[in-house]
């Protein structure tokens, strides 16, 4: 813009040197063009609707890093959700205890408890706390090992166990127990281990928020794609993604593959966003064109994430897209208007109402038109702070 102004600045100098009645013209003119065409208006355009819009967004619990983020909000075409905490609660609780050998209920879950409690995977907290108010005690644990994205294995009385998900019954070679489908939509089955054979299983409820489903509708309703990213078990995660609407579901990933399968959407040419709150899910969510973290997660999701939603619902997902959508709408309104404030002025600055028997603009007065348009683009980005992203 800058190259373009000094352009017509001197070729107006050199038109009215050439063919203007007197010196004073020539003058005039091309200050008068340097003064109208101060590019305030335009460098204003975008860095303040994104400060007006970054405002908005924080009234809504949605704390952005940077404008990039929220720029590139209203341009995403695909959102990726983890599912423990951030389409369901995220407080698990034990709903199915059942012995496959001699062991009882109550001494399986003593077992399970003293594994976990040296975990901390979510699951983990939901077991002990069962334990705990069915009044068992927690029994030492010995040679604790913790297998990402399959379990634990740990020595409690002297016996080598180990506690985790269907992967770890196939690392241990074990055959399924037995048909767990009534079960599966239930939630999650955890099995116990000893050496030799599978002894019970443990299924673990986690609710799905009450508003996902609504919030996942949203996203749809902006034409977005839904995907759920967890490391559960198939059945488990279907389950979920038929209660709420989820377009499609990729289960059963370890923790170090989810910022592989952001990557794999990328190669697609999708804009993709991931909404997580996991350690687990850091790695996704910087991978991410813009990374969401709830911010009821950990610090490690809080810390990689673009954008942190204060309030743990997927609605701030929504509300950050329409927002981002208003403020870019307000951006191209704004630059919109300052260009066609300069086609006129500028124009008329070079003097060509003078020439068809007009009057030469004043400095002063093109000053003032430079003064107001600066005006205009903040009282227009300033419309943003009465913007409903949830009407």
């Amino acid at each position: 813009f800058v190259p373009i102004v000094m352009i017509i600045a001197v070729l107006t100098f050199l038109a009215w040197y050439n063919f203007g009645p007197g010196p004073e013209y020539l003058f005039q003119t091309t200050m008068t063009v340097l003064i109208i065409a101060c590019p305030c208006a335009l460098g204003l355009a975008t860095p303040i609707s994104i400060m007006v819009g970054v405002g908005k967004a924080a009234e809504y619990g949605i704390l952005i890093r940077n404008g990039d983020a929220l720029q590139q909000s209203g341009k995403l075409d695909t959102v990726v959700l983890d599912k423990t905490g951030t389409i369901t609660e995220g407080k698990p609780a034990v709903s199915d205890v059942q012995t496959l050998s001699s062991l009882t209920v109550d001494e399986l879950i003593q077992i399970a408890a003293s594994l976990e409690m040296s975990s901390e995977h979510p699951l983990a907290e939901a077991i002990v706390n069962f334990a705990e108010q069915q009044q068992q005690t927690i029994l030492p644990t010995k040679h604790f090992e913790a297998i990402p994205g399959h379990g634990i294995k740990g020595n409690v009385n002297d016996v080598d166990y180990a506690f985790g998900n269907q992967r770890l019954v196939d690392r241990m070679n074990f055959q399924h127990p037995l048909d767990t489908s009534a079960h599966a939509t239930a939630g999650t089955q955890m099995y116990l281990m000893d050496q030799s054979s599978v002894l019970g299983i443990v299924t673990v409820v986690d609710p799905v928020k009450q508003d996902s489903k609504a919030a996942i509708s949203r996203l749809h309703d902006l034409g977005l794609k839904v995907i759920m990213l967890t490391g559960d078990q198939g059945n488990t995660a279907q389950s979920v993604a038929s209660q709420t609407g989820v377009d499609e579901v990729i289960s059963e990933v370890l923790p170090e593959q989810k910022h592989q399968k952001i990557a794999e959407l990328q190669q697609q040419g999708l804009l993709v966003a991931m909404v997580g709150d996991g350690i687990n899910d850091a790695p996704a969510l910087a991978q991410a064109d813009v990374g969401y973290a709830i911010g009821t997660g950990t610090d490690v999701a809080i810390e990689s994430a673009d954008i942190t939603l204060m309030r743990g619902s997927l609605h701030g997902v929504a509300d950050a897209m329409v927002i981002s959508n208003a403020t870019l709408t307000n951006i191209k309104q704004t630059l919109l208007g300052a260009f066609i404030y300069n086609i006129i002025g500028i124009p008329i600055a070079a003097g060509v109402l003078h020439i068809f028997g007009g009057p030469l603009l004043n400095p002063v007065i093109a000053g003032a038109a430079m003064a107001m348009s600066s005006v205009t683009v903040v009282m227009n980005a300033n419309r943003l702070r009465f913007y409903k992203p949830d009407d």
